[in-house]
């Protein structure tokens, strides 16, 4: 058996930065040129690893190491990135889990050790998030595949074509959780809330729910000098106030609520806007605060339109239940935790992870977080202490080997 060594994983995070980002930062969106390169570097890494390789009909790849048992343990990542993202984000998992699967060697583990590379995670180039773990959970619908396209027309399914997958049986995937029995992930915290309590490691007891709804305040356009404030019916100013309204929604209800589009019409300096369209977010890990959270948000921005003599159109953009992590996984994650580091946080995420896919499958799944420098991700600057990513590597192998003890135990 080869001994953990954490440093090995620091090591490969910097050869893979050096050969799949530029000045702009990380450049491996799913289904591109240098995603493709960044998998052909990741299989050369598993040259001397005893493992079958494969990949599934939705792109995913497949790293397994066959046990005593049929019943597996997947460690998931995910190699593609947004653009000019980070160096850690879904990499530092795949190459943490990596590494964890050398400690195993030529010998016989109790049971069957999966490492996914999952497909398109990000959703960077056609708006569908977790596209790959989807398919496997089985929540991936069929006629995204042919309806989804880029900002350039290009369709989802004919890309798939390019890559040697067919469309037409990526949900076929599905099957690869026949013997599924758990899922760990380990992941950058991409927020501030570790950093802010001087603690290297997390353990995630879920993902929040998301409400996203684009509204549409209808207004009068007309030219600003030769109307009077009184007169008027400013979309904008509409919008601005639930704007405003969202902080304190959020506050109530210990969620987040953000306002991350506003597209105005006109857009013209000397006038009045007509149209304004805001699209907001709202996450909570609780379904009834989520839910709360959103129709007081609805009927604020009702009342709001009527005092400013405006309509309001609705369209939802997407809807997403909250979802709890598996209880025993979480304490094994955080007996883990303690075993390396003297104290320990649980938390929720707020941003969705291909866990969130896995559990909602009916797949026993957990996350442990490290800490992101200023919580920046997606971005050039995203980064971890060094230290603290060598912790989370030394810490994952005591979770999947308590894990593989759990699982034994529950499916003798």
């Amino acid at each position: 058996m080869m001994q953990l060594d954490p440093k090995r994983t620091i090591s490969a995070l910097r050869e893979l930065r050096a050969l799949t980002e530029n000045n702009k930062g990380a450049q491996r969106v799913a289904f591109s040129p240098t995603w493709q390169k960044a998998r052909d570097w990741f299989l050369n890494q598993l040259r001397d690893l005893p493992c079958h390789i494969r990949m599934d009909e939705a792109g995913n790849l497949w790293v397994k190491i066959k046990g005593k048992s049929p019943k597996e343990l997947w460690i998931g990542g995910h190699l593609d990135s947004v653009p000019a993202g980070g160096w850690l984000d879904g990499t530092f998992d795949l190459l943490a889990g990596l590494e964890v699967l050398r400690t195993f060697g030529k010998s016989i583990p109790p049971l069957t050790l999966c490492l996914v590379d999952w497909a398109d995670e990000e959703g960077s180039r056609f708006g569908r998030s977790l596209l790959g773990s989807s398919a496997v959970s089985g929540s991936l619908k069929k006629e995204e595949i042919f309806s989804l396209k880029d900002s350039s027309g290009i369709f989802l399914c004919d890309v798939l074509s390019d890559y040697g997958l067919d469309p037409e049986k990526v949900t076929e995937a599905s099957k690869q959780k026949i013997n599924a029995a758990a899922y760990l992930e380990v992941h950058i915290e991409q927020g501030p809330v570790l950093e802010n309590l001087s603690l290297p490691l997390g353990a995630v007891i879920g993902t929040a729910g998301v409400i996203r709804q684009r509204l549409i305040f209808n207004g009068i356009s007309n030219h600003c000098g030769s109307t009077p404030m009184d007169l008027r019916k400013d979309a904008l100013v509409g919008a601005s106030r639930l704007i405003l309204f969202l902080r304190s929604v959020a506050y109530r209800y210990k969620g987040v609520a953000t306002a991350g589009c506003c597209e105005i019409e006109p857009g013209v300096v000397t006038a009045i806007p007509g149209i304004c369209r805001l699209t907001i977010d709202l996450r909570n890990l609780n379904k009834t605060n989520l839910e709360k959270m959103w129709n007081e948000t609805f009927a604020e921005a009702q009342r709001i339109v009527q005092e400013e003599g405006l309509s309001l159109d609705c369209e939802n953009l997407m809807q997403i239940d909250p979802v709890l992590f598996h209880p025993q996984l979480v304490e094994l994650c955080k007996q883990s935790i303690l075993e390396v580091v003297p104290q320990v946080h649980t938390m929720g995420s707020g941003p969705l992870h291909d866990g969130t896919e896995m559990a909602k499958a009916g797949i026993p799944s957990a996350m442990m977080f490290v800490q992101s420098k200023g919580g920046i991700s997606h971005n050039p600057k995203e980064d971890s202490d060094l230290e603290h990513l060598e912790l989370a590597v030394i810490a994952l192998e005591k979770w999947v080997k308590k894990t593989i003890d759990w699982i034994v135990q529950s499916y003798p």
